[in-house]
């Protein structure tokens, strides 16, 4: 949908020249529209000049790209332009290098300064990428070699210096990136740009490596530090975690695949363990905590009793939790403040069961997001659990892939799920019906390699649209492509 409005602006931006001319006579209320189109359009010597001649304080991608009165596209859900996210690179650019104009032949249109430079709430971490597009490597590597020119580029044309401009971006970095990104870090500070990191993920980086970038990142604009592939073990996490407790704005933390046994016997595991358990309890502001594949057995009491406040996202995916796990979260505070919950690859077909019913009954009033994959969750247990997870009445996503179910549990749990007027999406596993030759019970890796039968599968899917169609949620998903859409964000629930 496009107002008149918009259809006018983006008329006016067909001839970009004539265009710029005329941003210093425009009203300062149209620029955000302006900016929108000319993303959008790939317009990008317009774009350019609104952010060189930007008349507010703040220009905020989450703010500007976002559906809106004029235009009910949604920018920030599409992966961005090349093209565009240059020509903002090179409007800032141009903005730095810039003197200030006197007040008396300062235009209208500059009589607000550009203070800070939003590029956050991109989209990221999608599978398939078109070539035109850029991510989030892409844009860190962007922004980086510009903190860079800036710091190396030399003196500015005579006149008033141009005020300073904060850039908070979201940054990835690996081994390829550290040192470049360091170097930007580096040469941010005391800059005309002033690098500032909101969320900061760091792949297959060594220990050292990431001590060396916690310790170059501004405390106060620090919000998720997402660690992936490092192999750090517990002696890792106790050098690095104290690095990380310095940020008392933190709300998301996320360790994936930390490998280290927390029940290893020897003392030194044991110290490195309580060590990392007192610094988890300087966070004041943690919301978010993914442990995923870390052996957590027997120790998740200890683990989350540390924390100041209640969490509202748990990643505890491929954790090996007991019963006793468990039945301590559906007893904690944070049951009752969970928003997402992720327990993929923790079995939860035996004793875990019952604990695990507990959970969902405690956190029923506030789930959004619910992942179970490969929990091998038979008909038995989904028929079991399905009273208790049809009461989670916001529930908008829930993930089944991989555990044995039947057609039979299918259409059972579609039939129940229709008084979730919330639910979205369903990402559920192939019936075990389809499988040819299938053991029982079938391992998880059987059912994510096994052959299946096509023709079976086709009939299902109609099935299931069918009574889909009939119960009237046409726009409820029901798929078993797991990578083709997002898991929800903590942040964009």
């Amino acid at each position: 949908m496009h107002t008149l409005v918009f259809l006018s602006t983006r008329q006016v931006l067909q001839c970009q020249p004539a265009a710029c001319q005329a941003l210093p006579l425009l009203p300062r209320e149209l620029f955000p529209l302006l900016f929108k189109v000319a993303f959008m359009d790939k317009k990008t010597v317009v774009l350019r000049e609104l952010v060189h001649t930007w008349p507010f304080p703040l220009l905020s991608f989450q703010q500007l790209l976002q559906e809106c009165a004029h235009c009910s596209r949604a920018l920030l859900q599409e992966r961005p332009s090349t093209e565009s996210m240059q020509a903002v690179i090179l409007g800032l650019t141009a903005r730095l290098h810039t003197p200030e104009p006197g007040a008396s032949t300062q235009p209208l249109c500059r009589k607000h300064v550009l203070r800070v430079l939003d590029m956050t709430g991109l989209l990221d971490d999608g599978v398939e990428q078109d070539p035109g597009t850029m991510s989030m490597w892409d844009c860190t590597a962007a922004v980086a070699r510009t903190c860079i020119a800036q710091q190396q580029g030399g003196a500015a044309e005579p006149g008033p210096a141009p005020v300073p401009v904060e850039v908070r971006v979201d940054l990835r970095v690996n081994r390829a990136s550290y040192a470049f990104l360091r170097e930007a870090l580096r040469s941010s500070v005391g800059s005309s740009l002033r690098l500032c990191c909101r969320d900061l993920r760091a792949e297959d980086l060594p220990m050292r490596n990431t001590v060396a970038l916690l310790q170059l990142l501004d405390a106060g604009c620090l919000r998720r530090v997402d660690l992936r592939f490092n192999n750090l073990g517990l002696r890792g996490l106790s050098v690095i975690i104290p690095h990380v407790a310095r940020f008392q704005h933190l709300a998301s933390l996320r360790l994936h695949y930390v490998h280290g046994d927390s029940r290893q016997p020897s003392v030194d595991g044991e110290d490195n363990f309580r060590y990392f358990l007192a610094q988890m309890g300087r966070f004041t502001c943690l919301r978010e905590l993914s442990m995923g594949s870390s052996l957590l057995s027997g120790r998740l009491d200890q683990l989350l009793s540390t924390l100041q406040s209640p969490l509202e996202s748990l990643e505890l995916a491929f954790c090996a939790l007991l019963p006793e796990d468990l039945r301590f979260l559906a007893q904690s505070p944070h049951a009752a403040h969970l928003k997402k919950l992720d327990l993929s690859g923790n079995d939860l077909s035996g004793s875990q069961l019952a604990p695990f019913q507990g959970l969902l009954q405690a956190s029923a009033t506030t789930l959004l997001h619910l992942e179970l994959t490969e929990c091998q969750l038979a008909d038995t247990q989904l028929l079991a659990t399905l009273p208790i997870l049809t009461r989670c009445a916001s529930l908008r996503y829930l993930g089944l892939y991989g555990n044995p179910l039947s057609m039979a549990g299918l259409k059972e749990l579609l039939r129940d799920s229709a008084v979730q007027a919330e639910l979205r999406t369903v990402v559920h596993p192939f019936p075990v019906d389809c499988y040819e030759g299938l053991p029982w019970p079938p391992p998880a890796s059987v059912l994510l390699e096994a052959s299946i039968n096509e023709e079976k599968f086709a009939r299902v899917e109609a099935e299931l649209h069918q009574l889909l169609l009939a119960s009237g949620r046409a726009h409820v998903l029901w798929t078993t492509d797991i990578y083709g859409r997002l898991a929800a964000d903590y942040f964009s629930l």
